[in-house]
């Protein structure tokens, strides 16, 4: 590794290069040897955010929660009530729907699966 890394002329910040490890955190995600699952850390955060009441917060919440749609199946669908508020000429009323979209999309987060590589 360290070869290909001076074959490119990349450069590594040897305070944050961890080796001989048996897991770590790369970009948001708890990676170990066979398997990735959600840094809960981030999660966490996500968790304890109150439901958004303008179209940014909208945008905030489904960017971070984006970020992790892979664990979360049907993902689009959950989020759609939400989505919908995004669009153009359309009223802000975060609904009754809305409110259990971003619960659902919260719960689902927090229940996220360890995704495990093939054999």
């Amino acid at each position: 590794m360290l070869k290909r890394h001076e074959d490119t002329n990349l450069c590594l910040n040897w305070e944050k290069s961890h080796f001989m490890v048996k897991e770590g955190i790369v970009l948001g995600h708890k990676i170990s040897k066979n398997e990735i699952e959600v840094d809960k850390a981030k999660v966490d955060v996500i968790a304890k955010l109150p439901h958004p009441t303008t179209v940014k917060g909208i945008r905030s919440f489904l960017g971070h929660a984006g970020f992790y749609r892979r664990f979360i199946q049907d993902f689009l669908k959950i989020a759609r009530p939400m989505t919908r508020l995004l669009e153009k000429d359309t009223p802000f009323l975060f609904s009754k729907e809305c409110v259990e979209a971003f619960q659902r999309l919260k719960r689902k987060l927090t229940e996220a699966p360890i995704l495990i590589a093939p054999d």
